[in-house]
């Protein structure tokens, strides 16, 4: 039997089409910060506008020189912070190499009541407490969440196995999970008997960063599978799971290109309608 597609993009579209109302009410602004010319960034940039345009909100890119120091960047930082105009604002991962080191204070710098990736200390704090102080968190988690939730999959009460802990991704959406009452386990480089642990969970979250890591063999009939990796290959995109082995054993399963990476675009759009409610509520 052929498992569940978690598509990313009917999902994605009845998120947006939720928000579109409250976009029109609120008129919030999102700002997009682009140093330099890496294509990626540069096409993530693109669908993030798509979106923007598609629930009406306005937005603005600015792109700024490949060789702006850390002092001029920080400014620019400083400008959207005190812009009352702007919701929110990030800044597009990742940086040229000469501002690498600094992207702990670049995230550091930006308000917590703009910072729409939800990337820093406050926001990301908040998501440790409980599911109701989840107000800005970050955007790929926070997709990962809604695109389960979409597709009616039972959180509560499975165990949840996450592949990786990245501050961005892997972390965060463990506490997600465990916010929603799944027992979770987190599994990393140094994991011993990493197979032994996948094979245990009911749910598993790949976001590990190596191509076609997770294979049939680590995983037991009828999981469920959110595959985050995204990786250009000789044979063409692909995620950290191999989606065609896993495709005749796995209840649900989300394809790459299609699954996460809409979510993650549309819950960016999200915290910045709720960025402007709280804002609003403030003032």
């Amino acid at each position: 039997m052929s498992p569940l597609i978690l598509d990313g993009k009917i999902a994605s579209k009845a998120l947006l089409d939720f928000l579109k109302p409250l976009v029109e009410t609120l008129d919030p602004k999102l700002t997009v910060v682009q140093v330099g010319n890496d294509p990626a960034s540069a096409s993530y940039i693109k669908q993030k506008v798509k979106s923007c345009d598609s629930v009406g909100m306005r937005h603005e890119h600015r792109h700024l020189d490949e060789n702006i120091t850390i002092e001029e960047l920080m400014e620019v930082i400083d400008g959207l912070n005190n812009d009352s105009d702007v919701t929110g604002f990030f800044v597009q991962l990742p940086l040229p190499a000469h501002l690498k080191s600094h992207e702990p204070d670049i995230i550091k710098a930006i308000d917590p009541m703009k910072d729409i990736d939800g990337f820093g200390a406050y926001n990301l704090g908040k998501v440790f407490l409980s599911k109701d102080f989840e107000h800005l968190p970050p955007a790929t988690p926070s997709g990962i969440i809604r695109l389960l939730e979409h597709f009616d999959i039972e959180i509560a009460g499975k165990h949840a196995v996450v592949v990786g802990r990245s501050n961005t991704v892997g972390k965060p959406v463990a506490i997600m999970l465990l916010n929603r009452n799944a027992t979770v386990t987190i599994c990393h480089s140094k994991t011993a008997d990493l197979a032994e642990q996948i094979k245990q969970a009911d749910i598993v979250i790949a976001a590990v960063g190596k191509p076609k890591m997770i294979t049939a063999d680590m995983v037991k009939d009828g999981a469920v599978v959110v595959d985050v990796g995204i990786h250009r290959t000789d044979e063409g995109l692909s995620g950290d799971t191999d989606f065609e082995g896993l495709e005749s054993k796995v209840s649900a399963i989300s394809p790459v290109p299609g699954g996460v990476g809409p979510m993650t675009v549309a819950s960016l759009i999200r915290n910045c309608v709720t960025a402007k409610e709280r804002q609003m509520a403030i003032r």
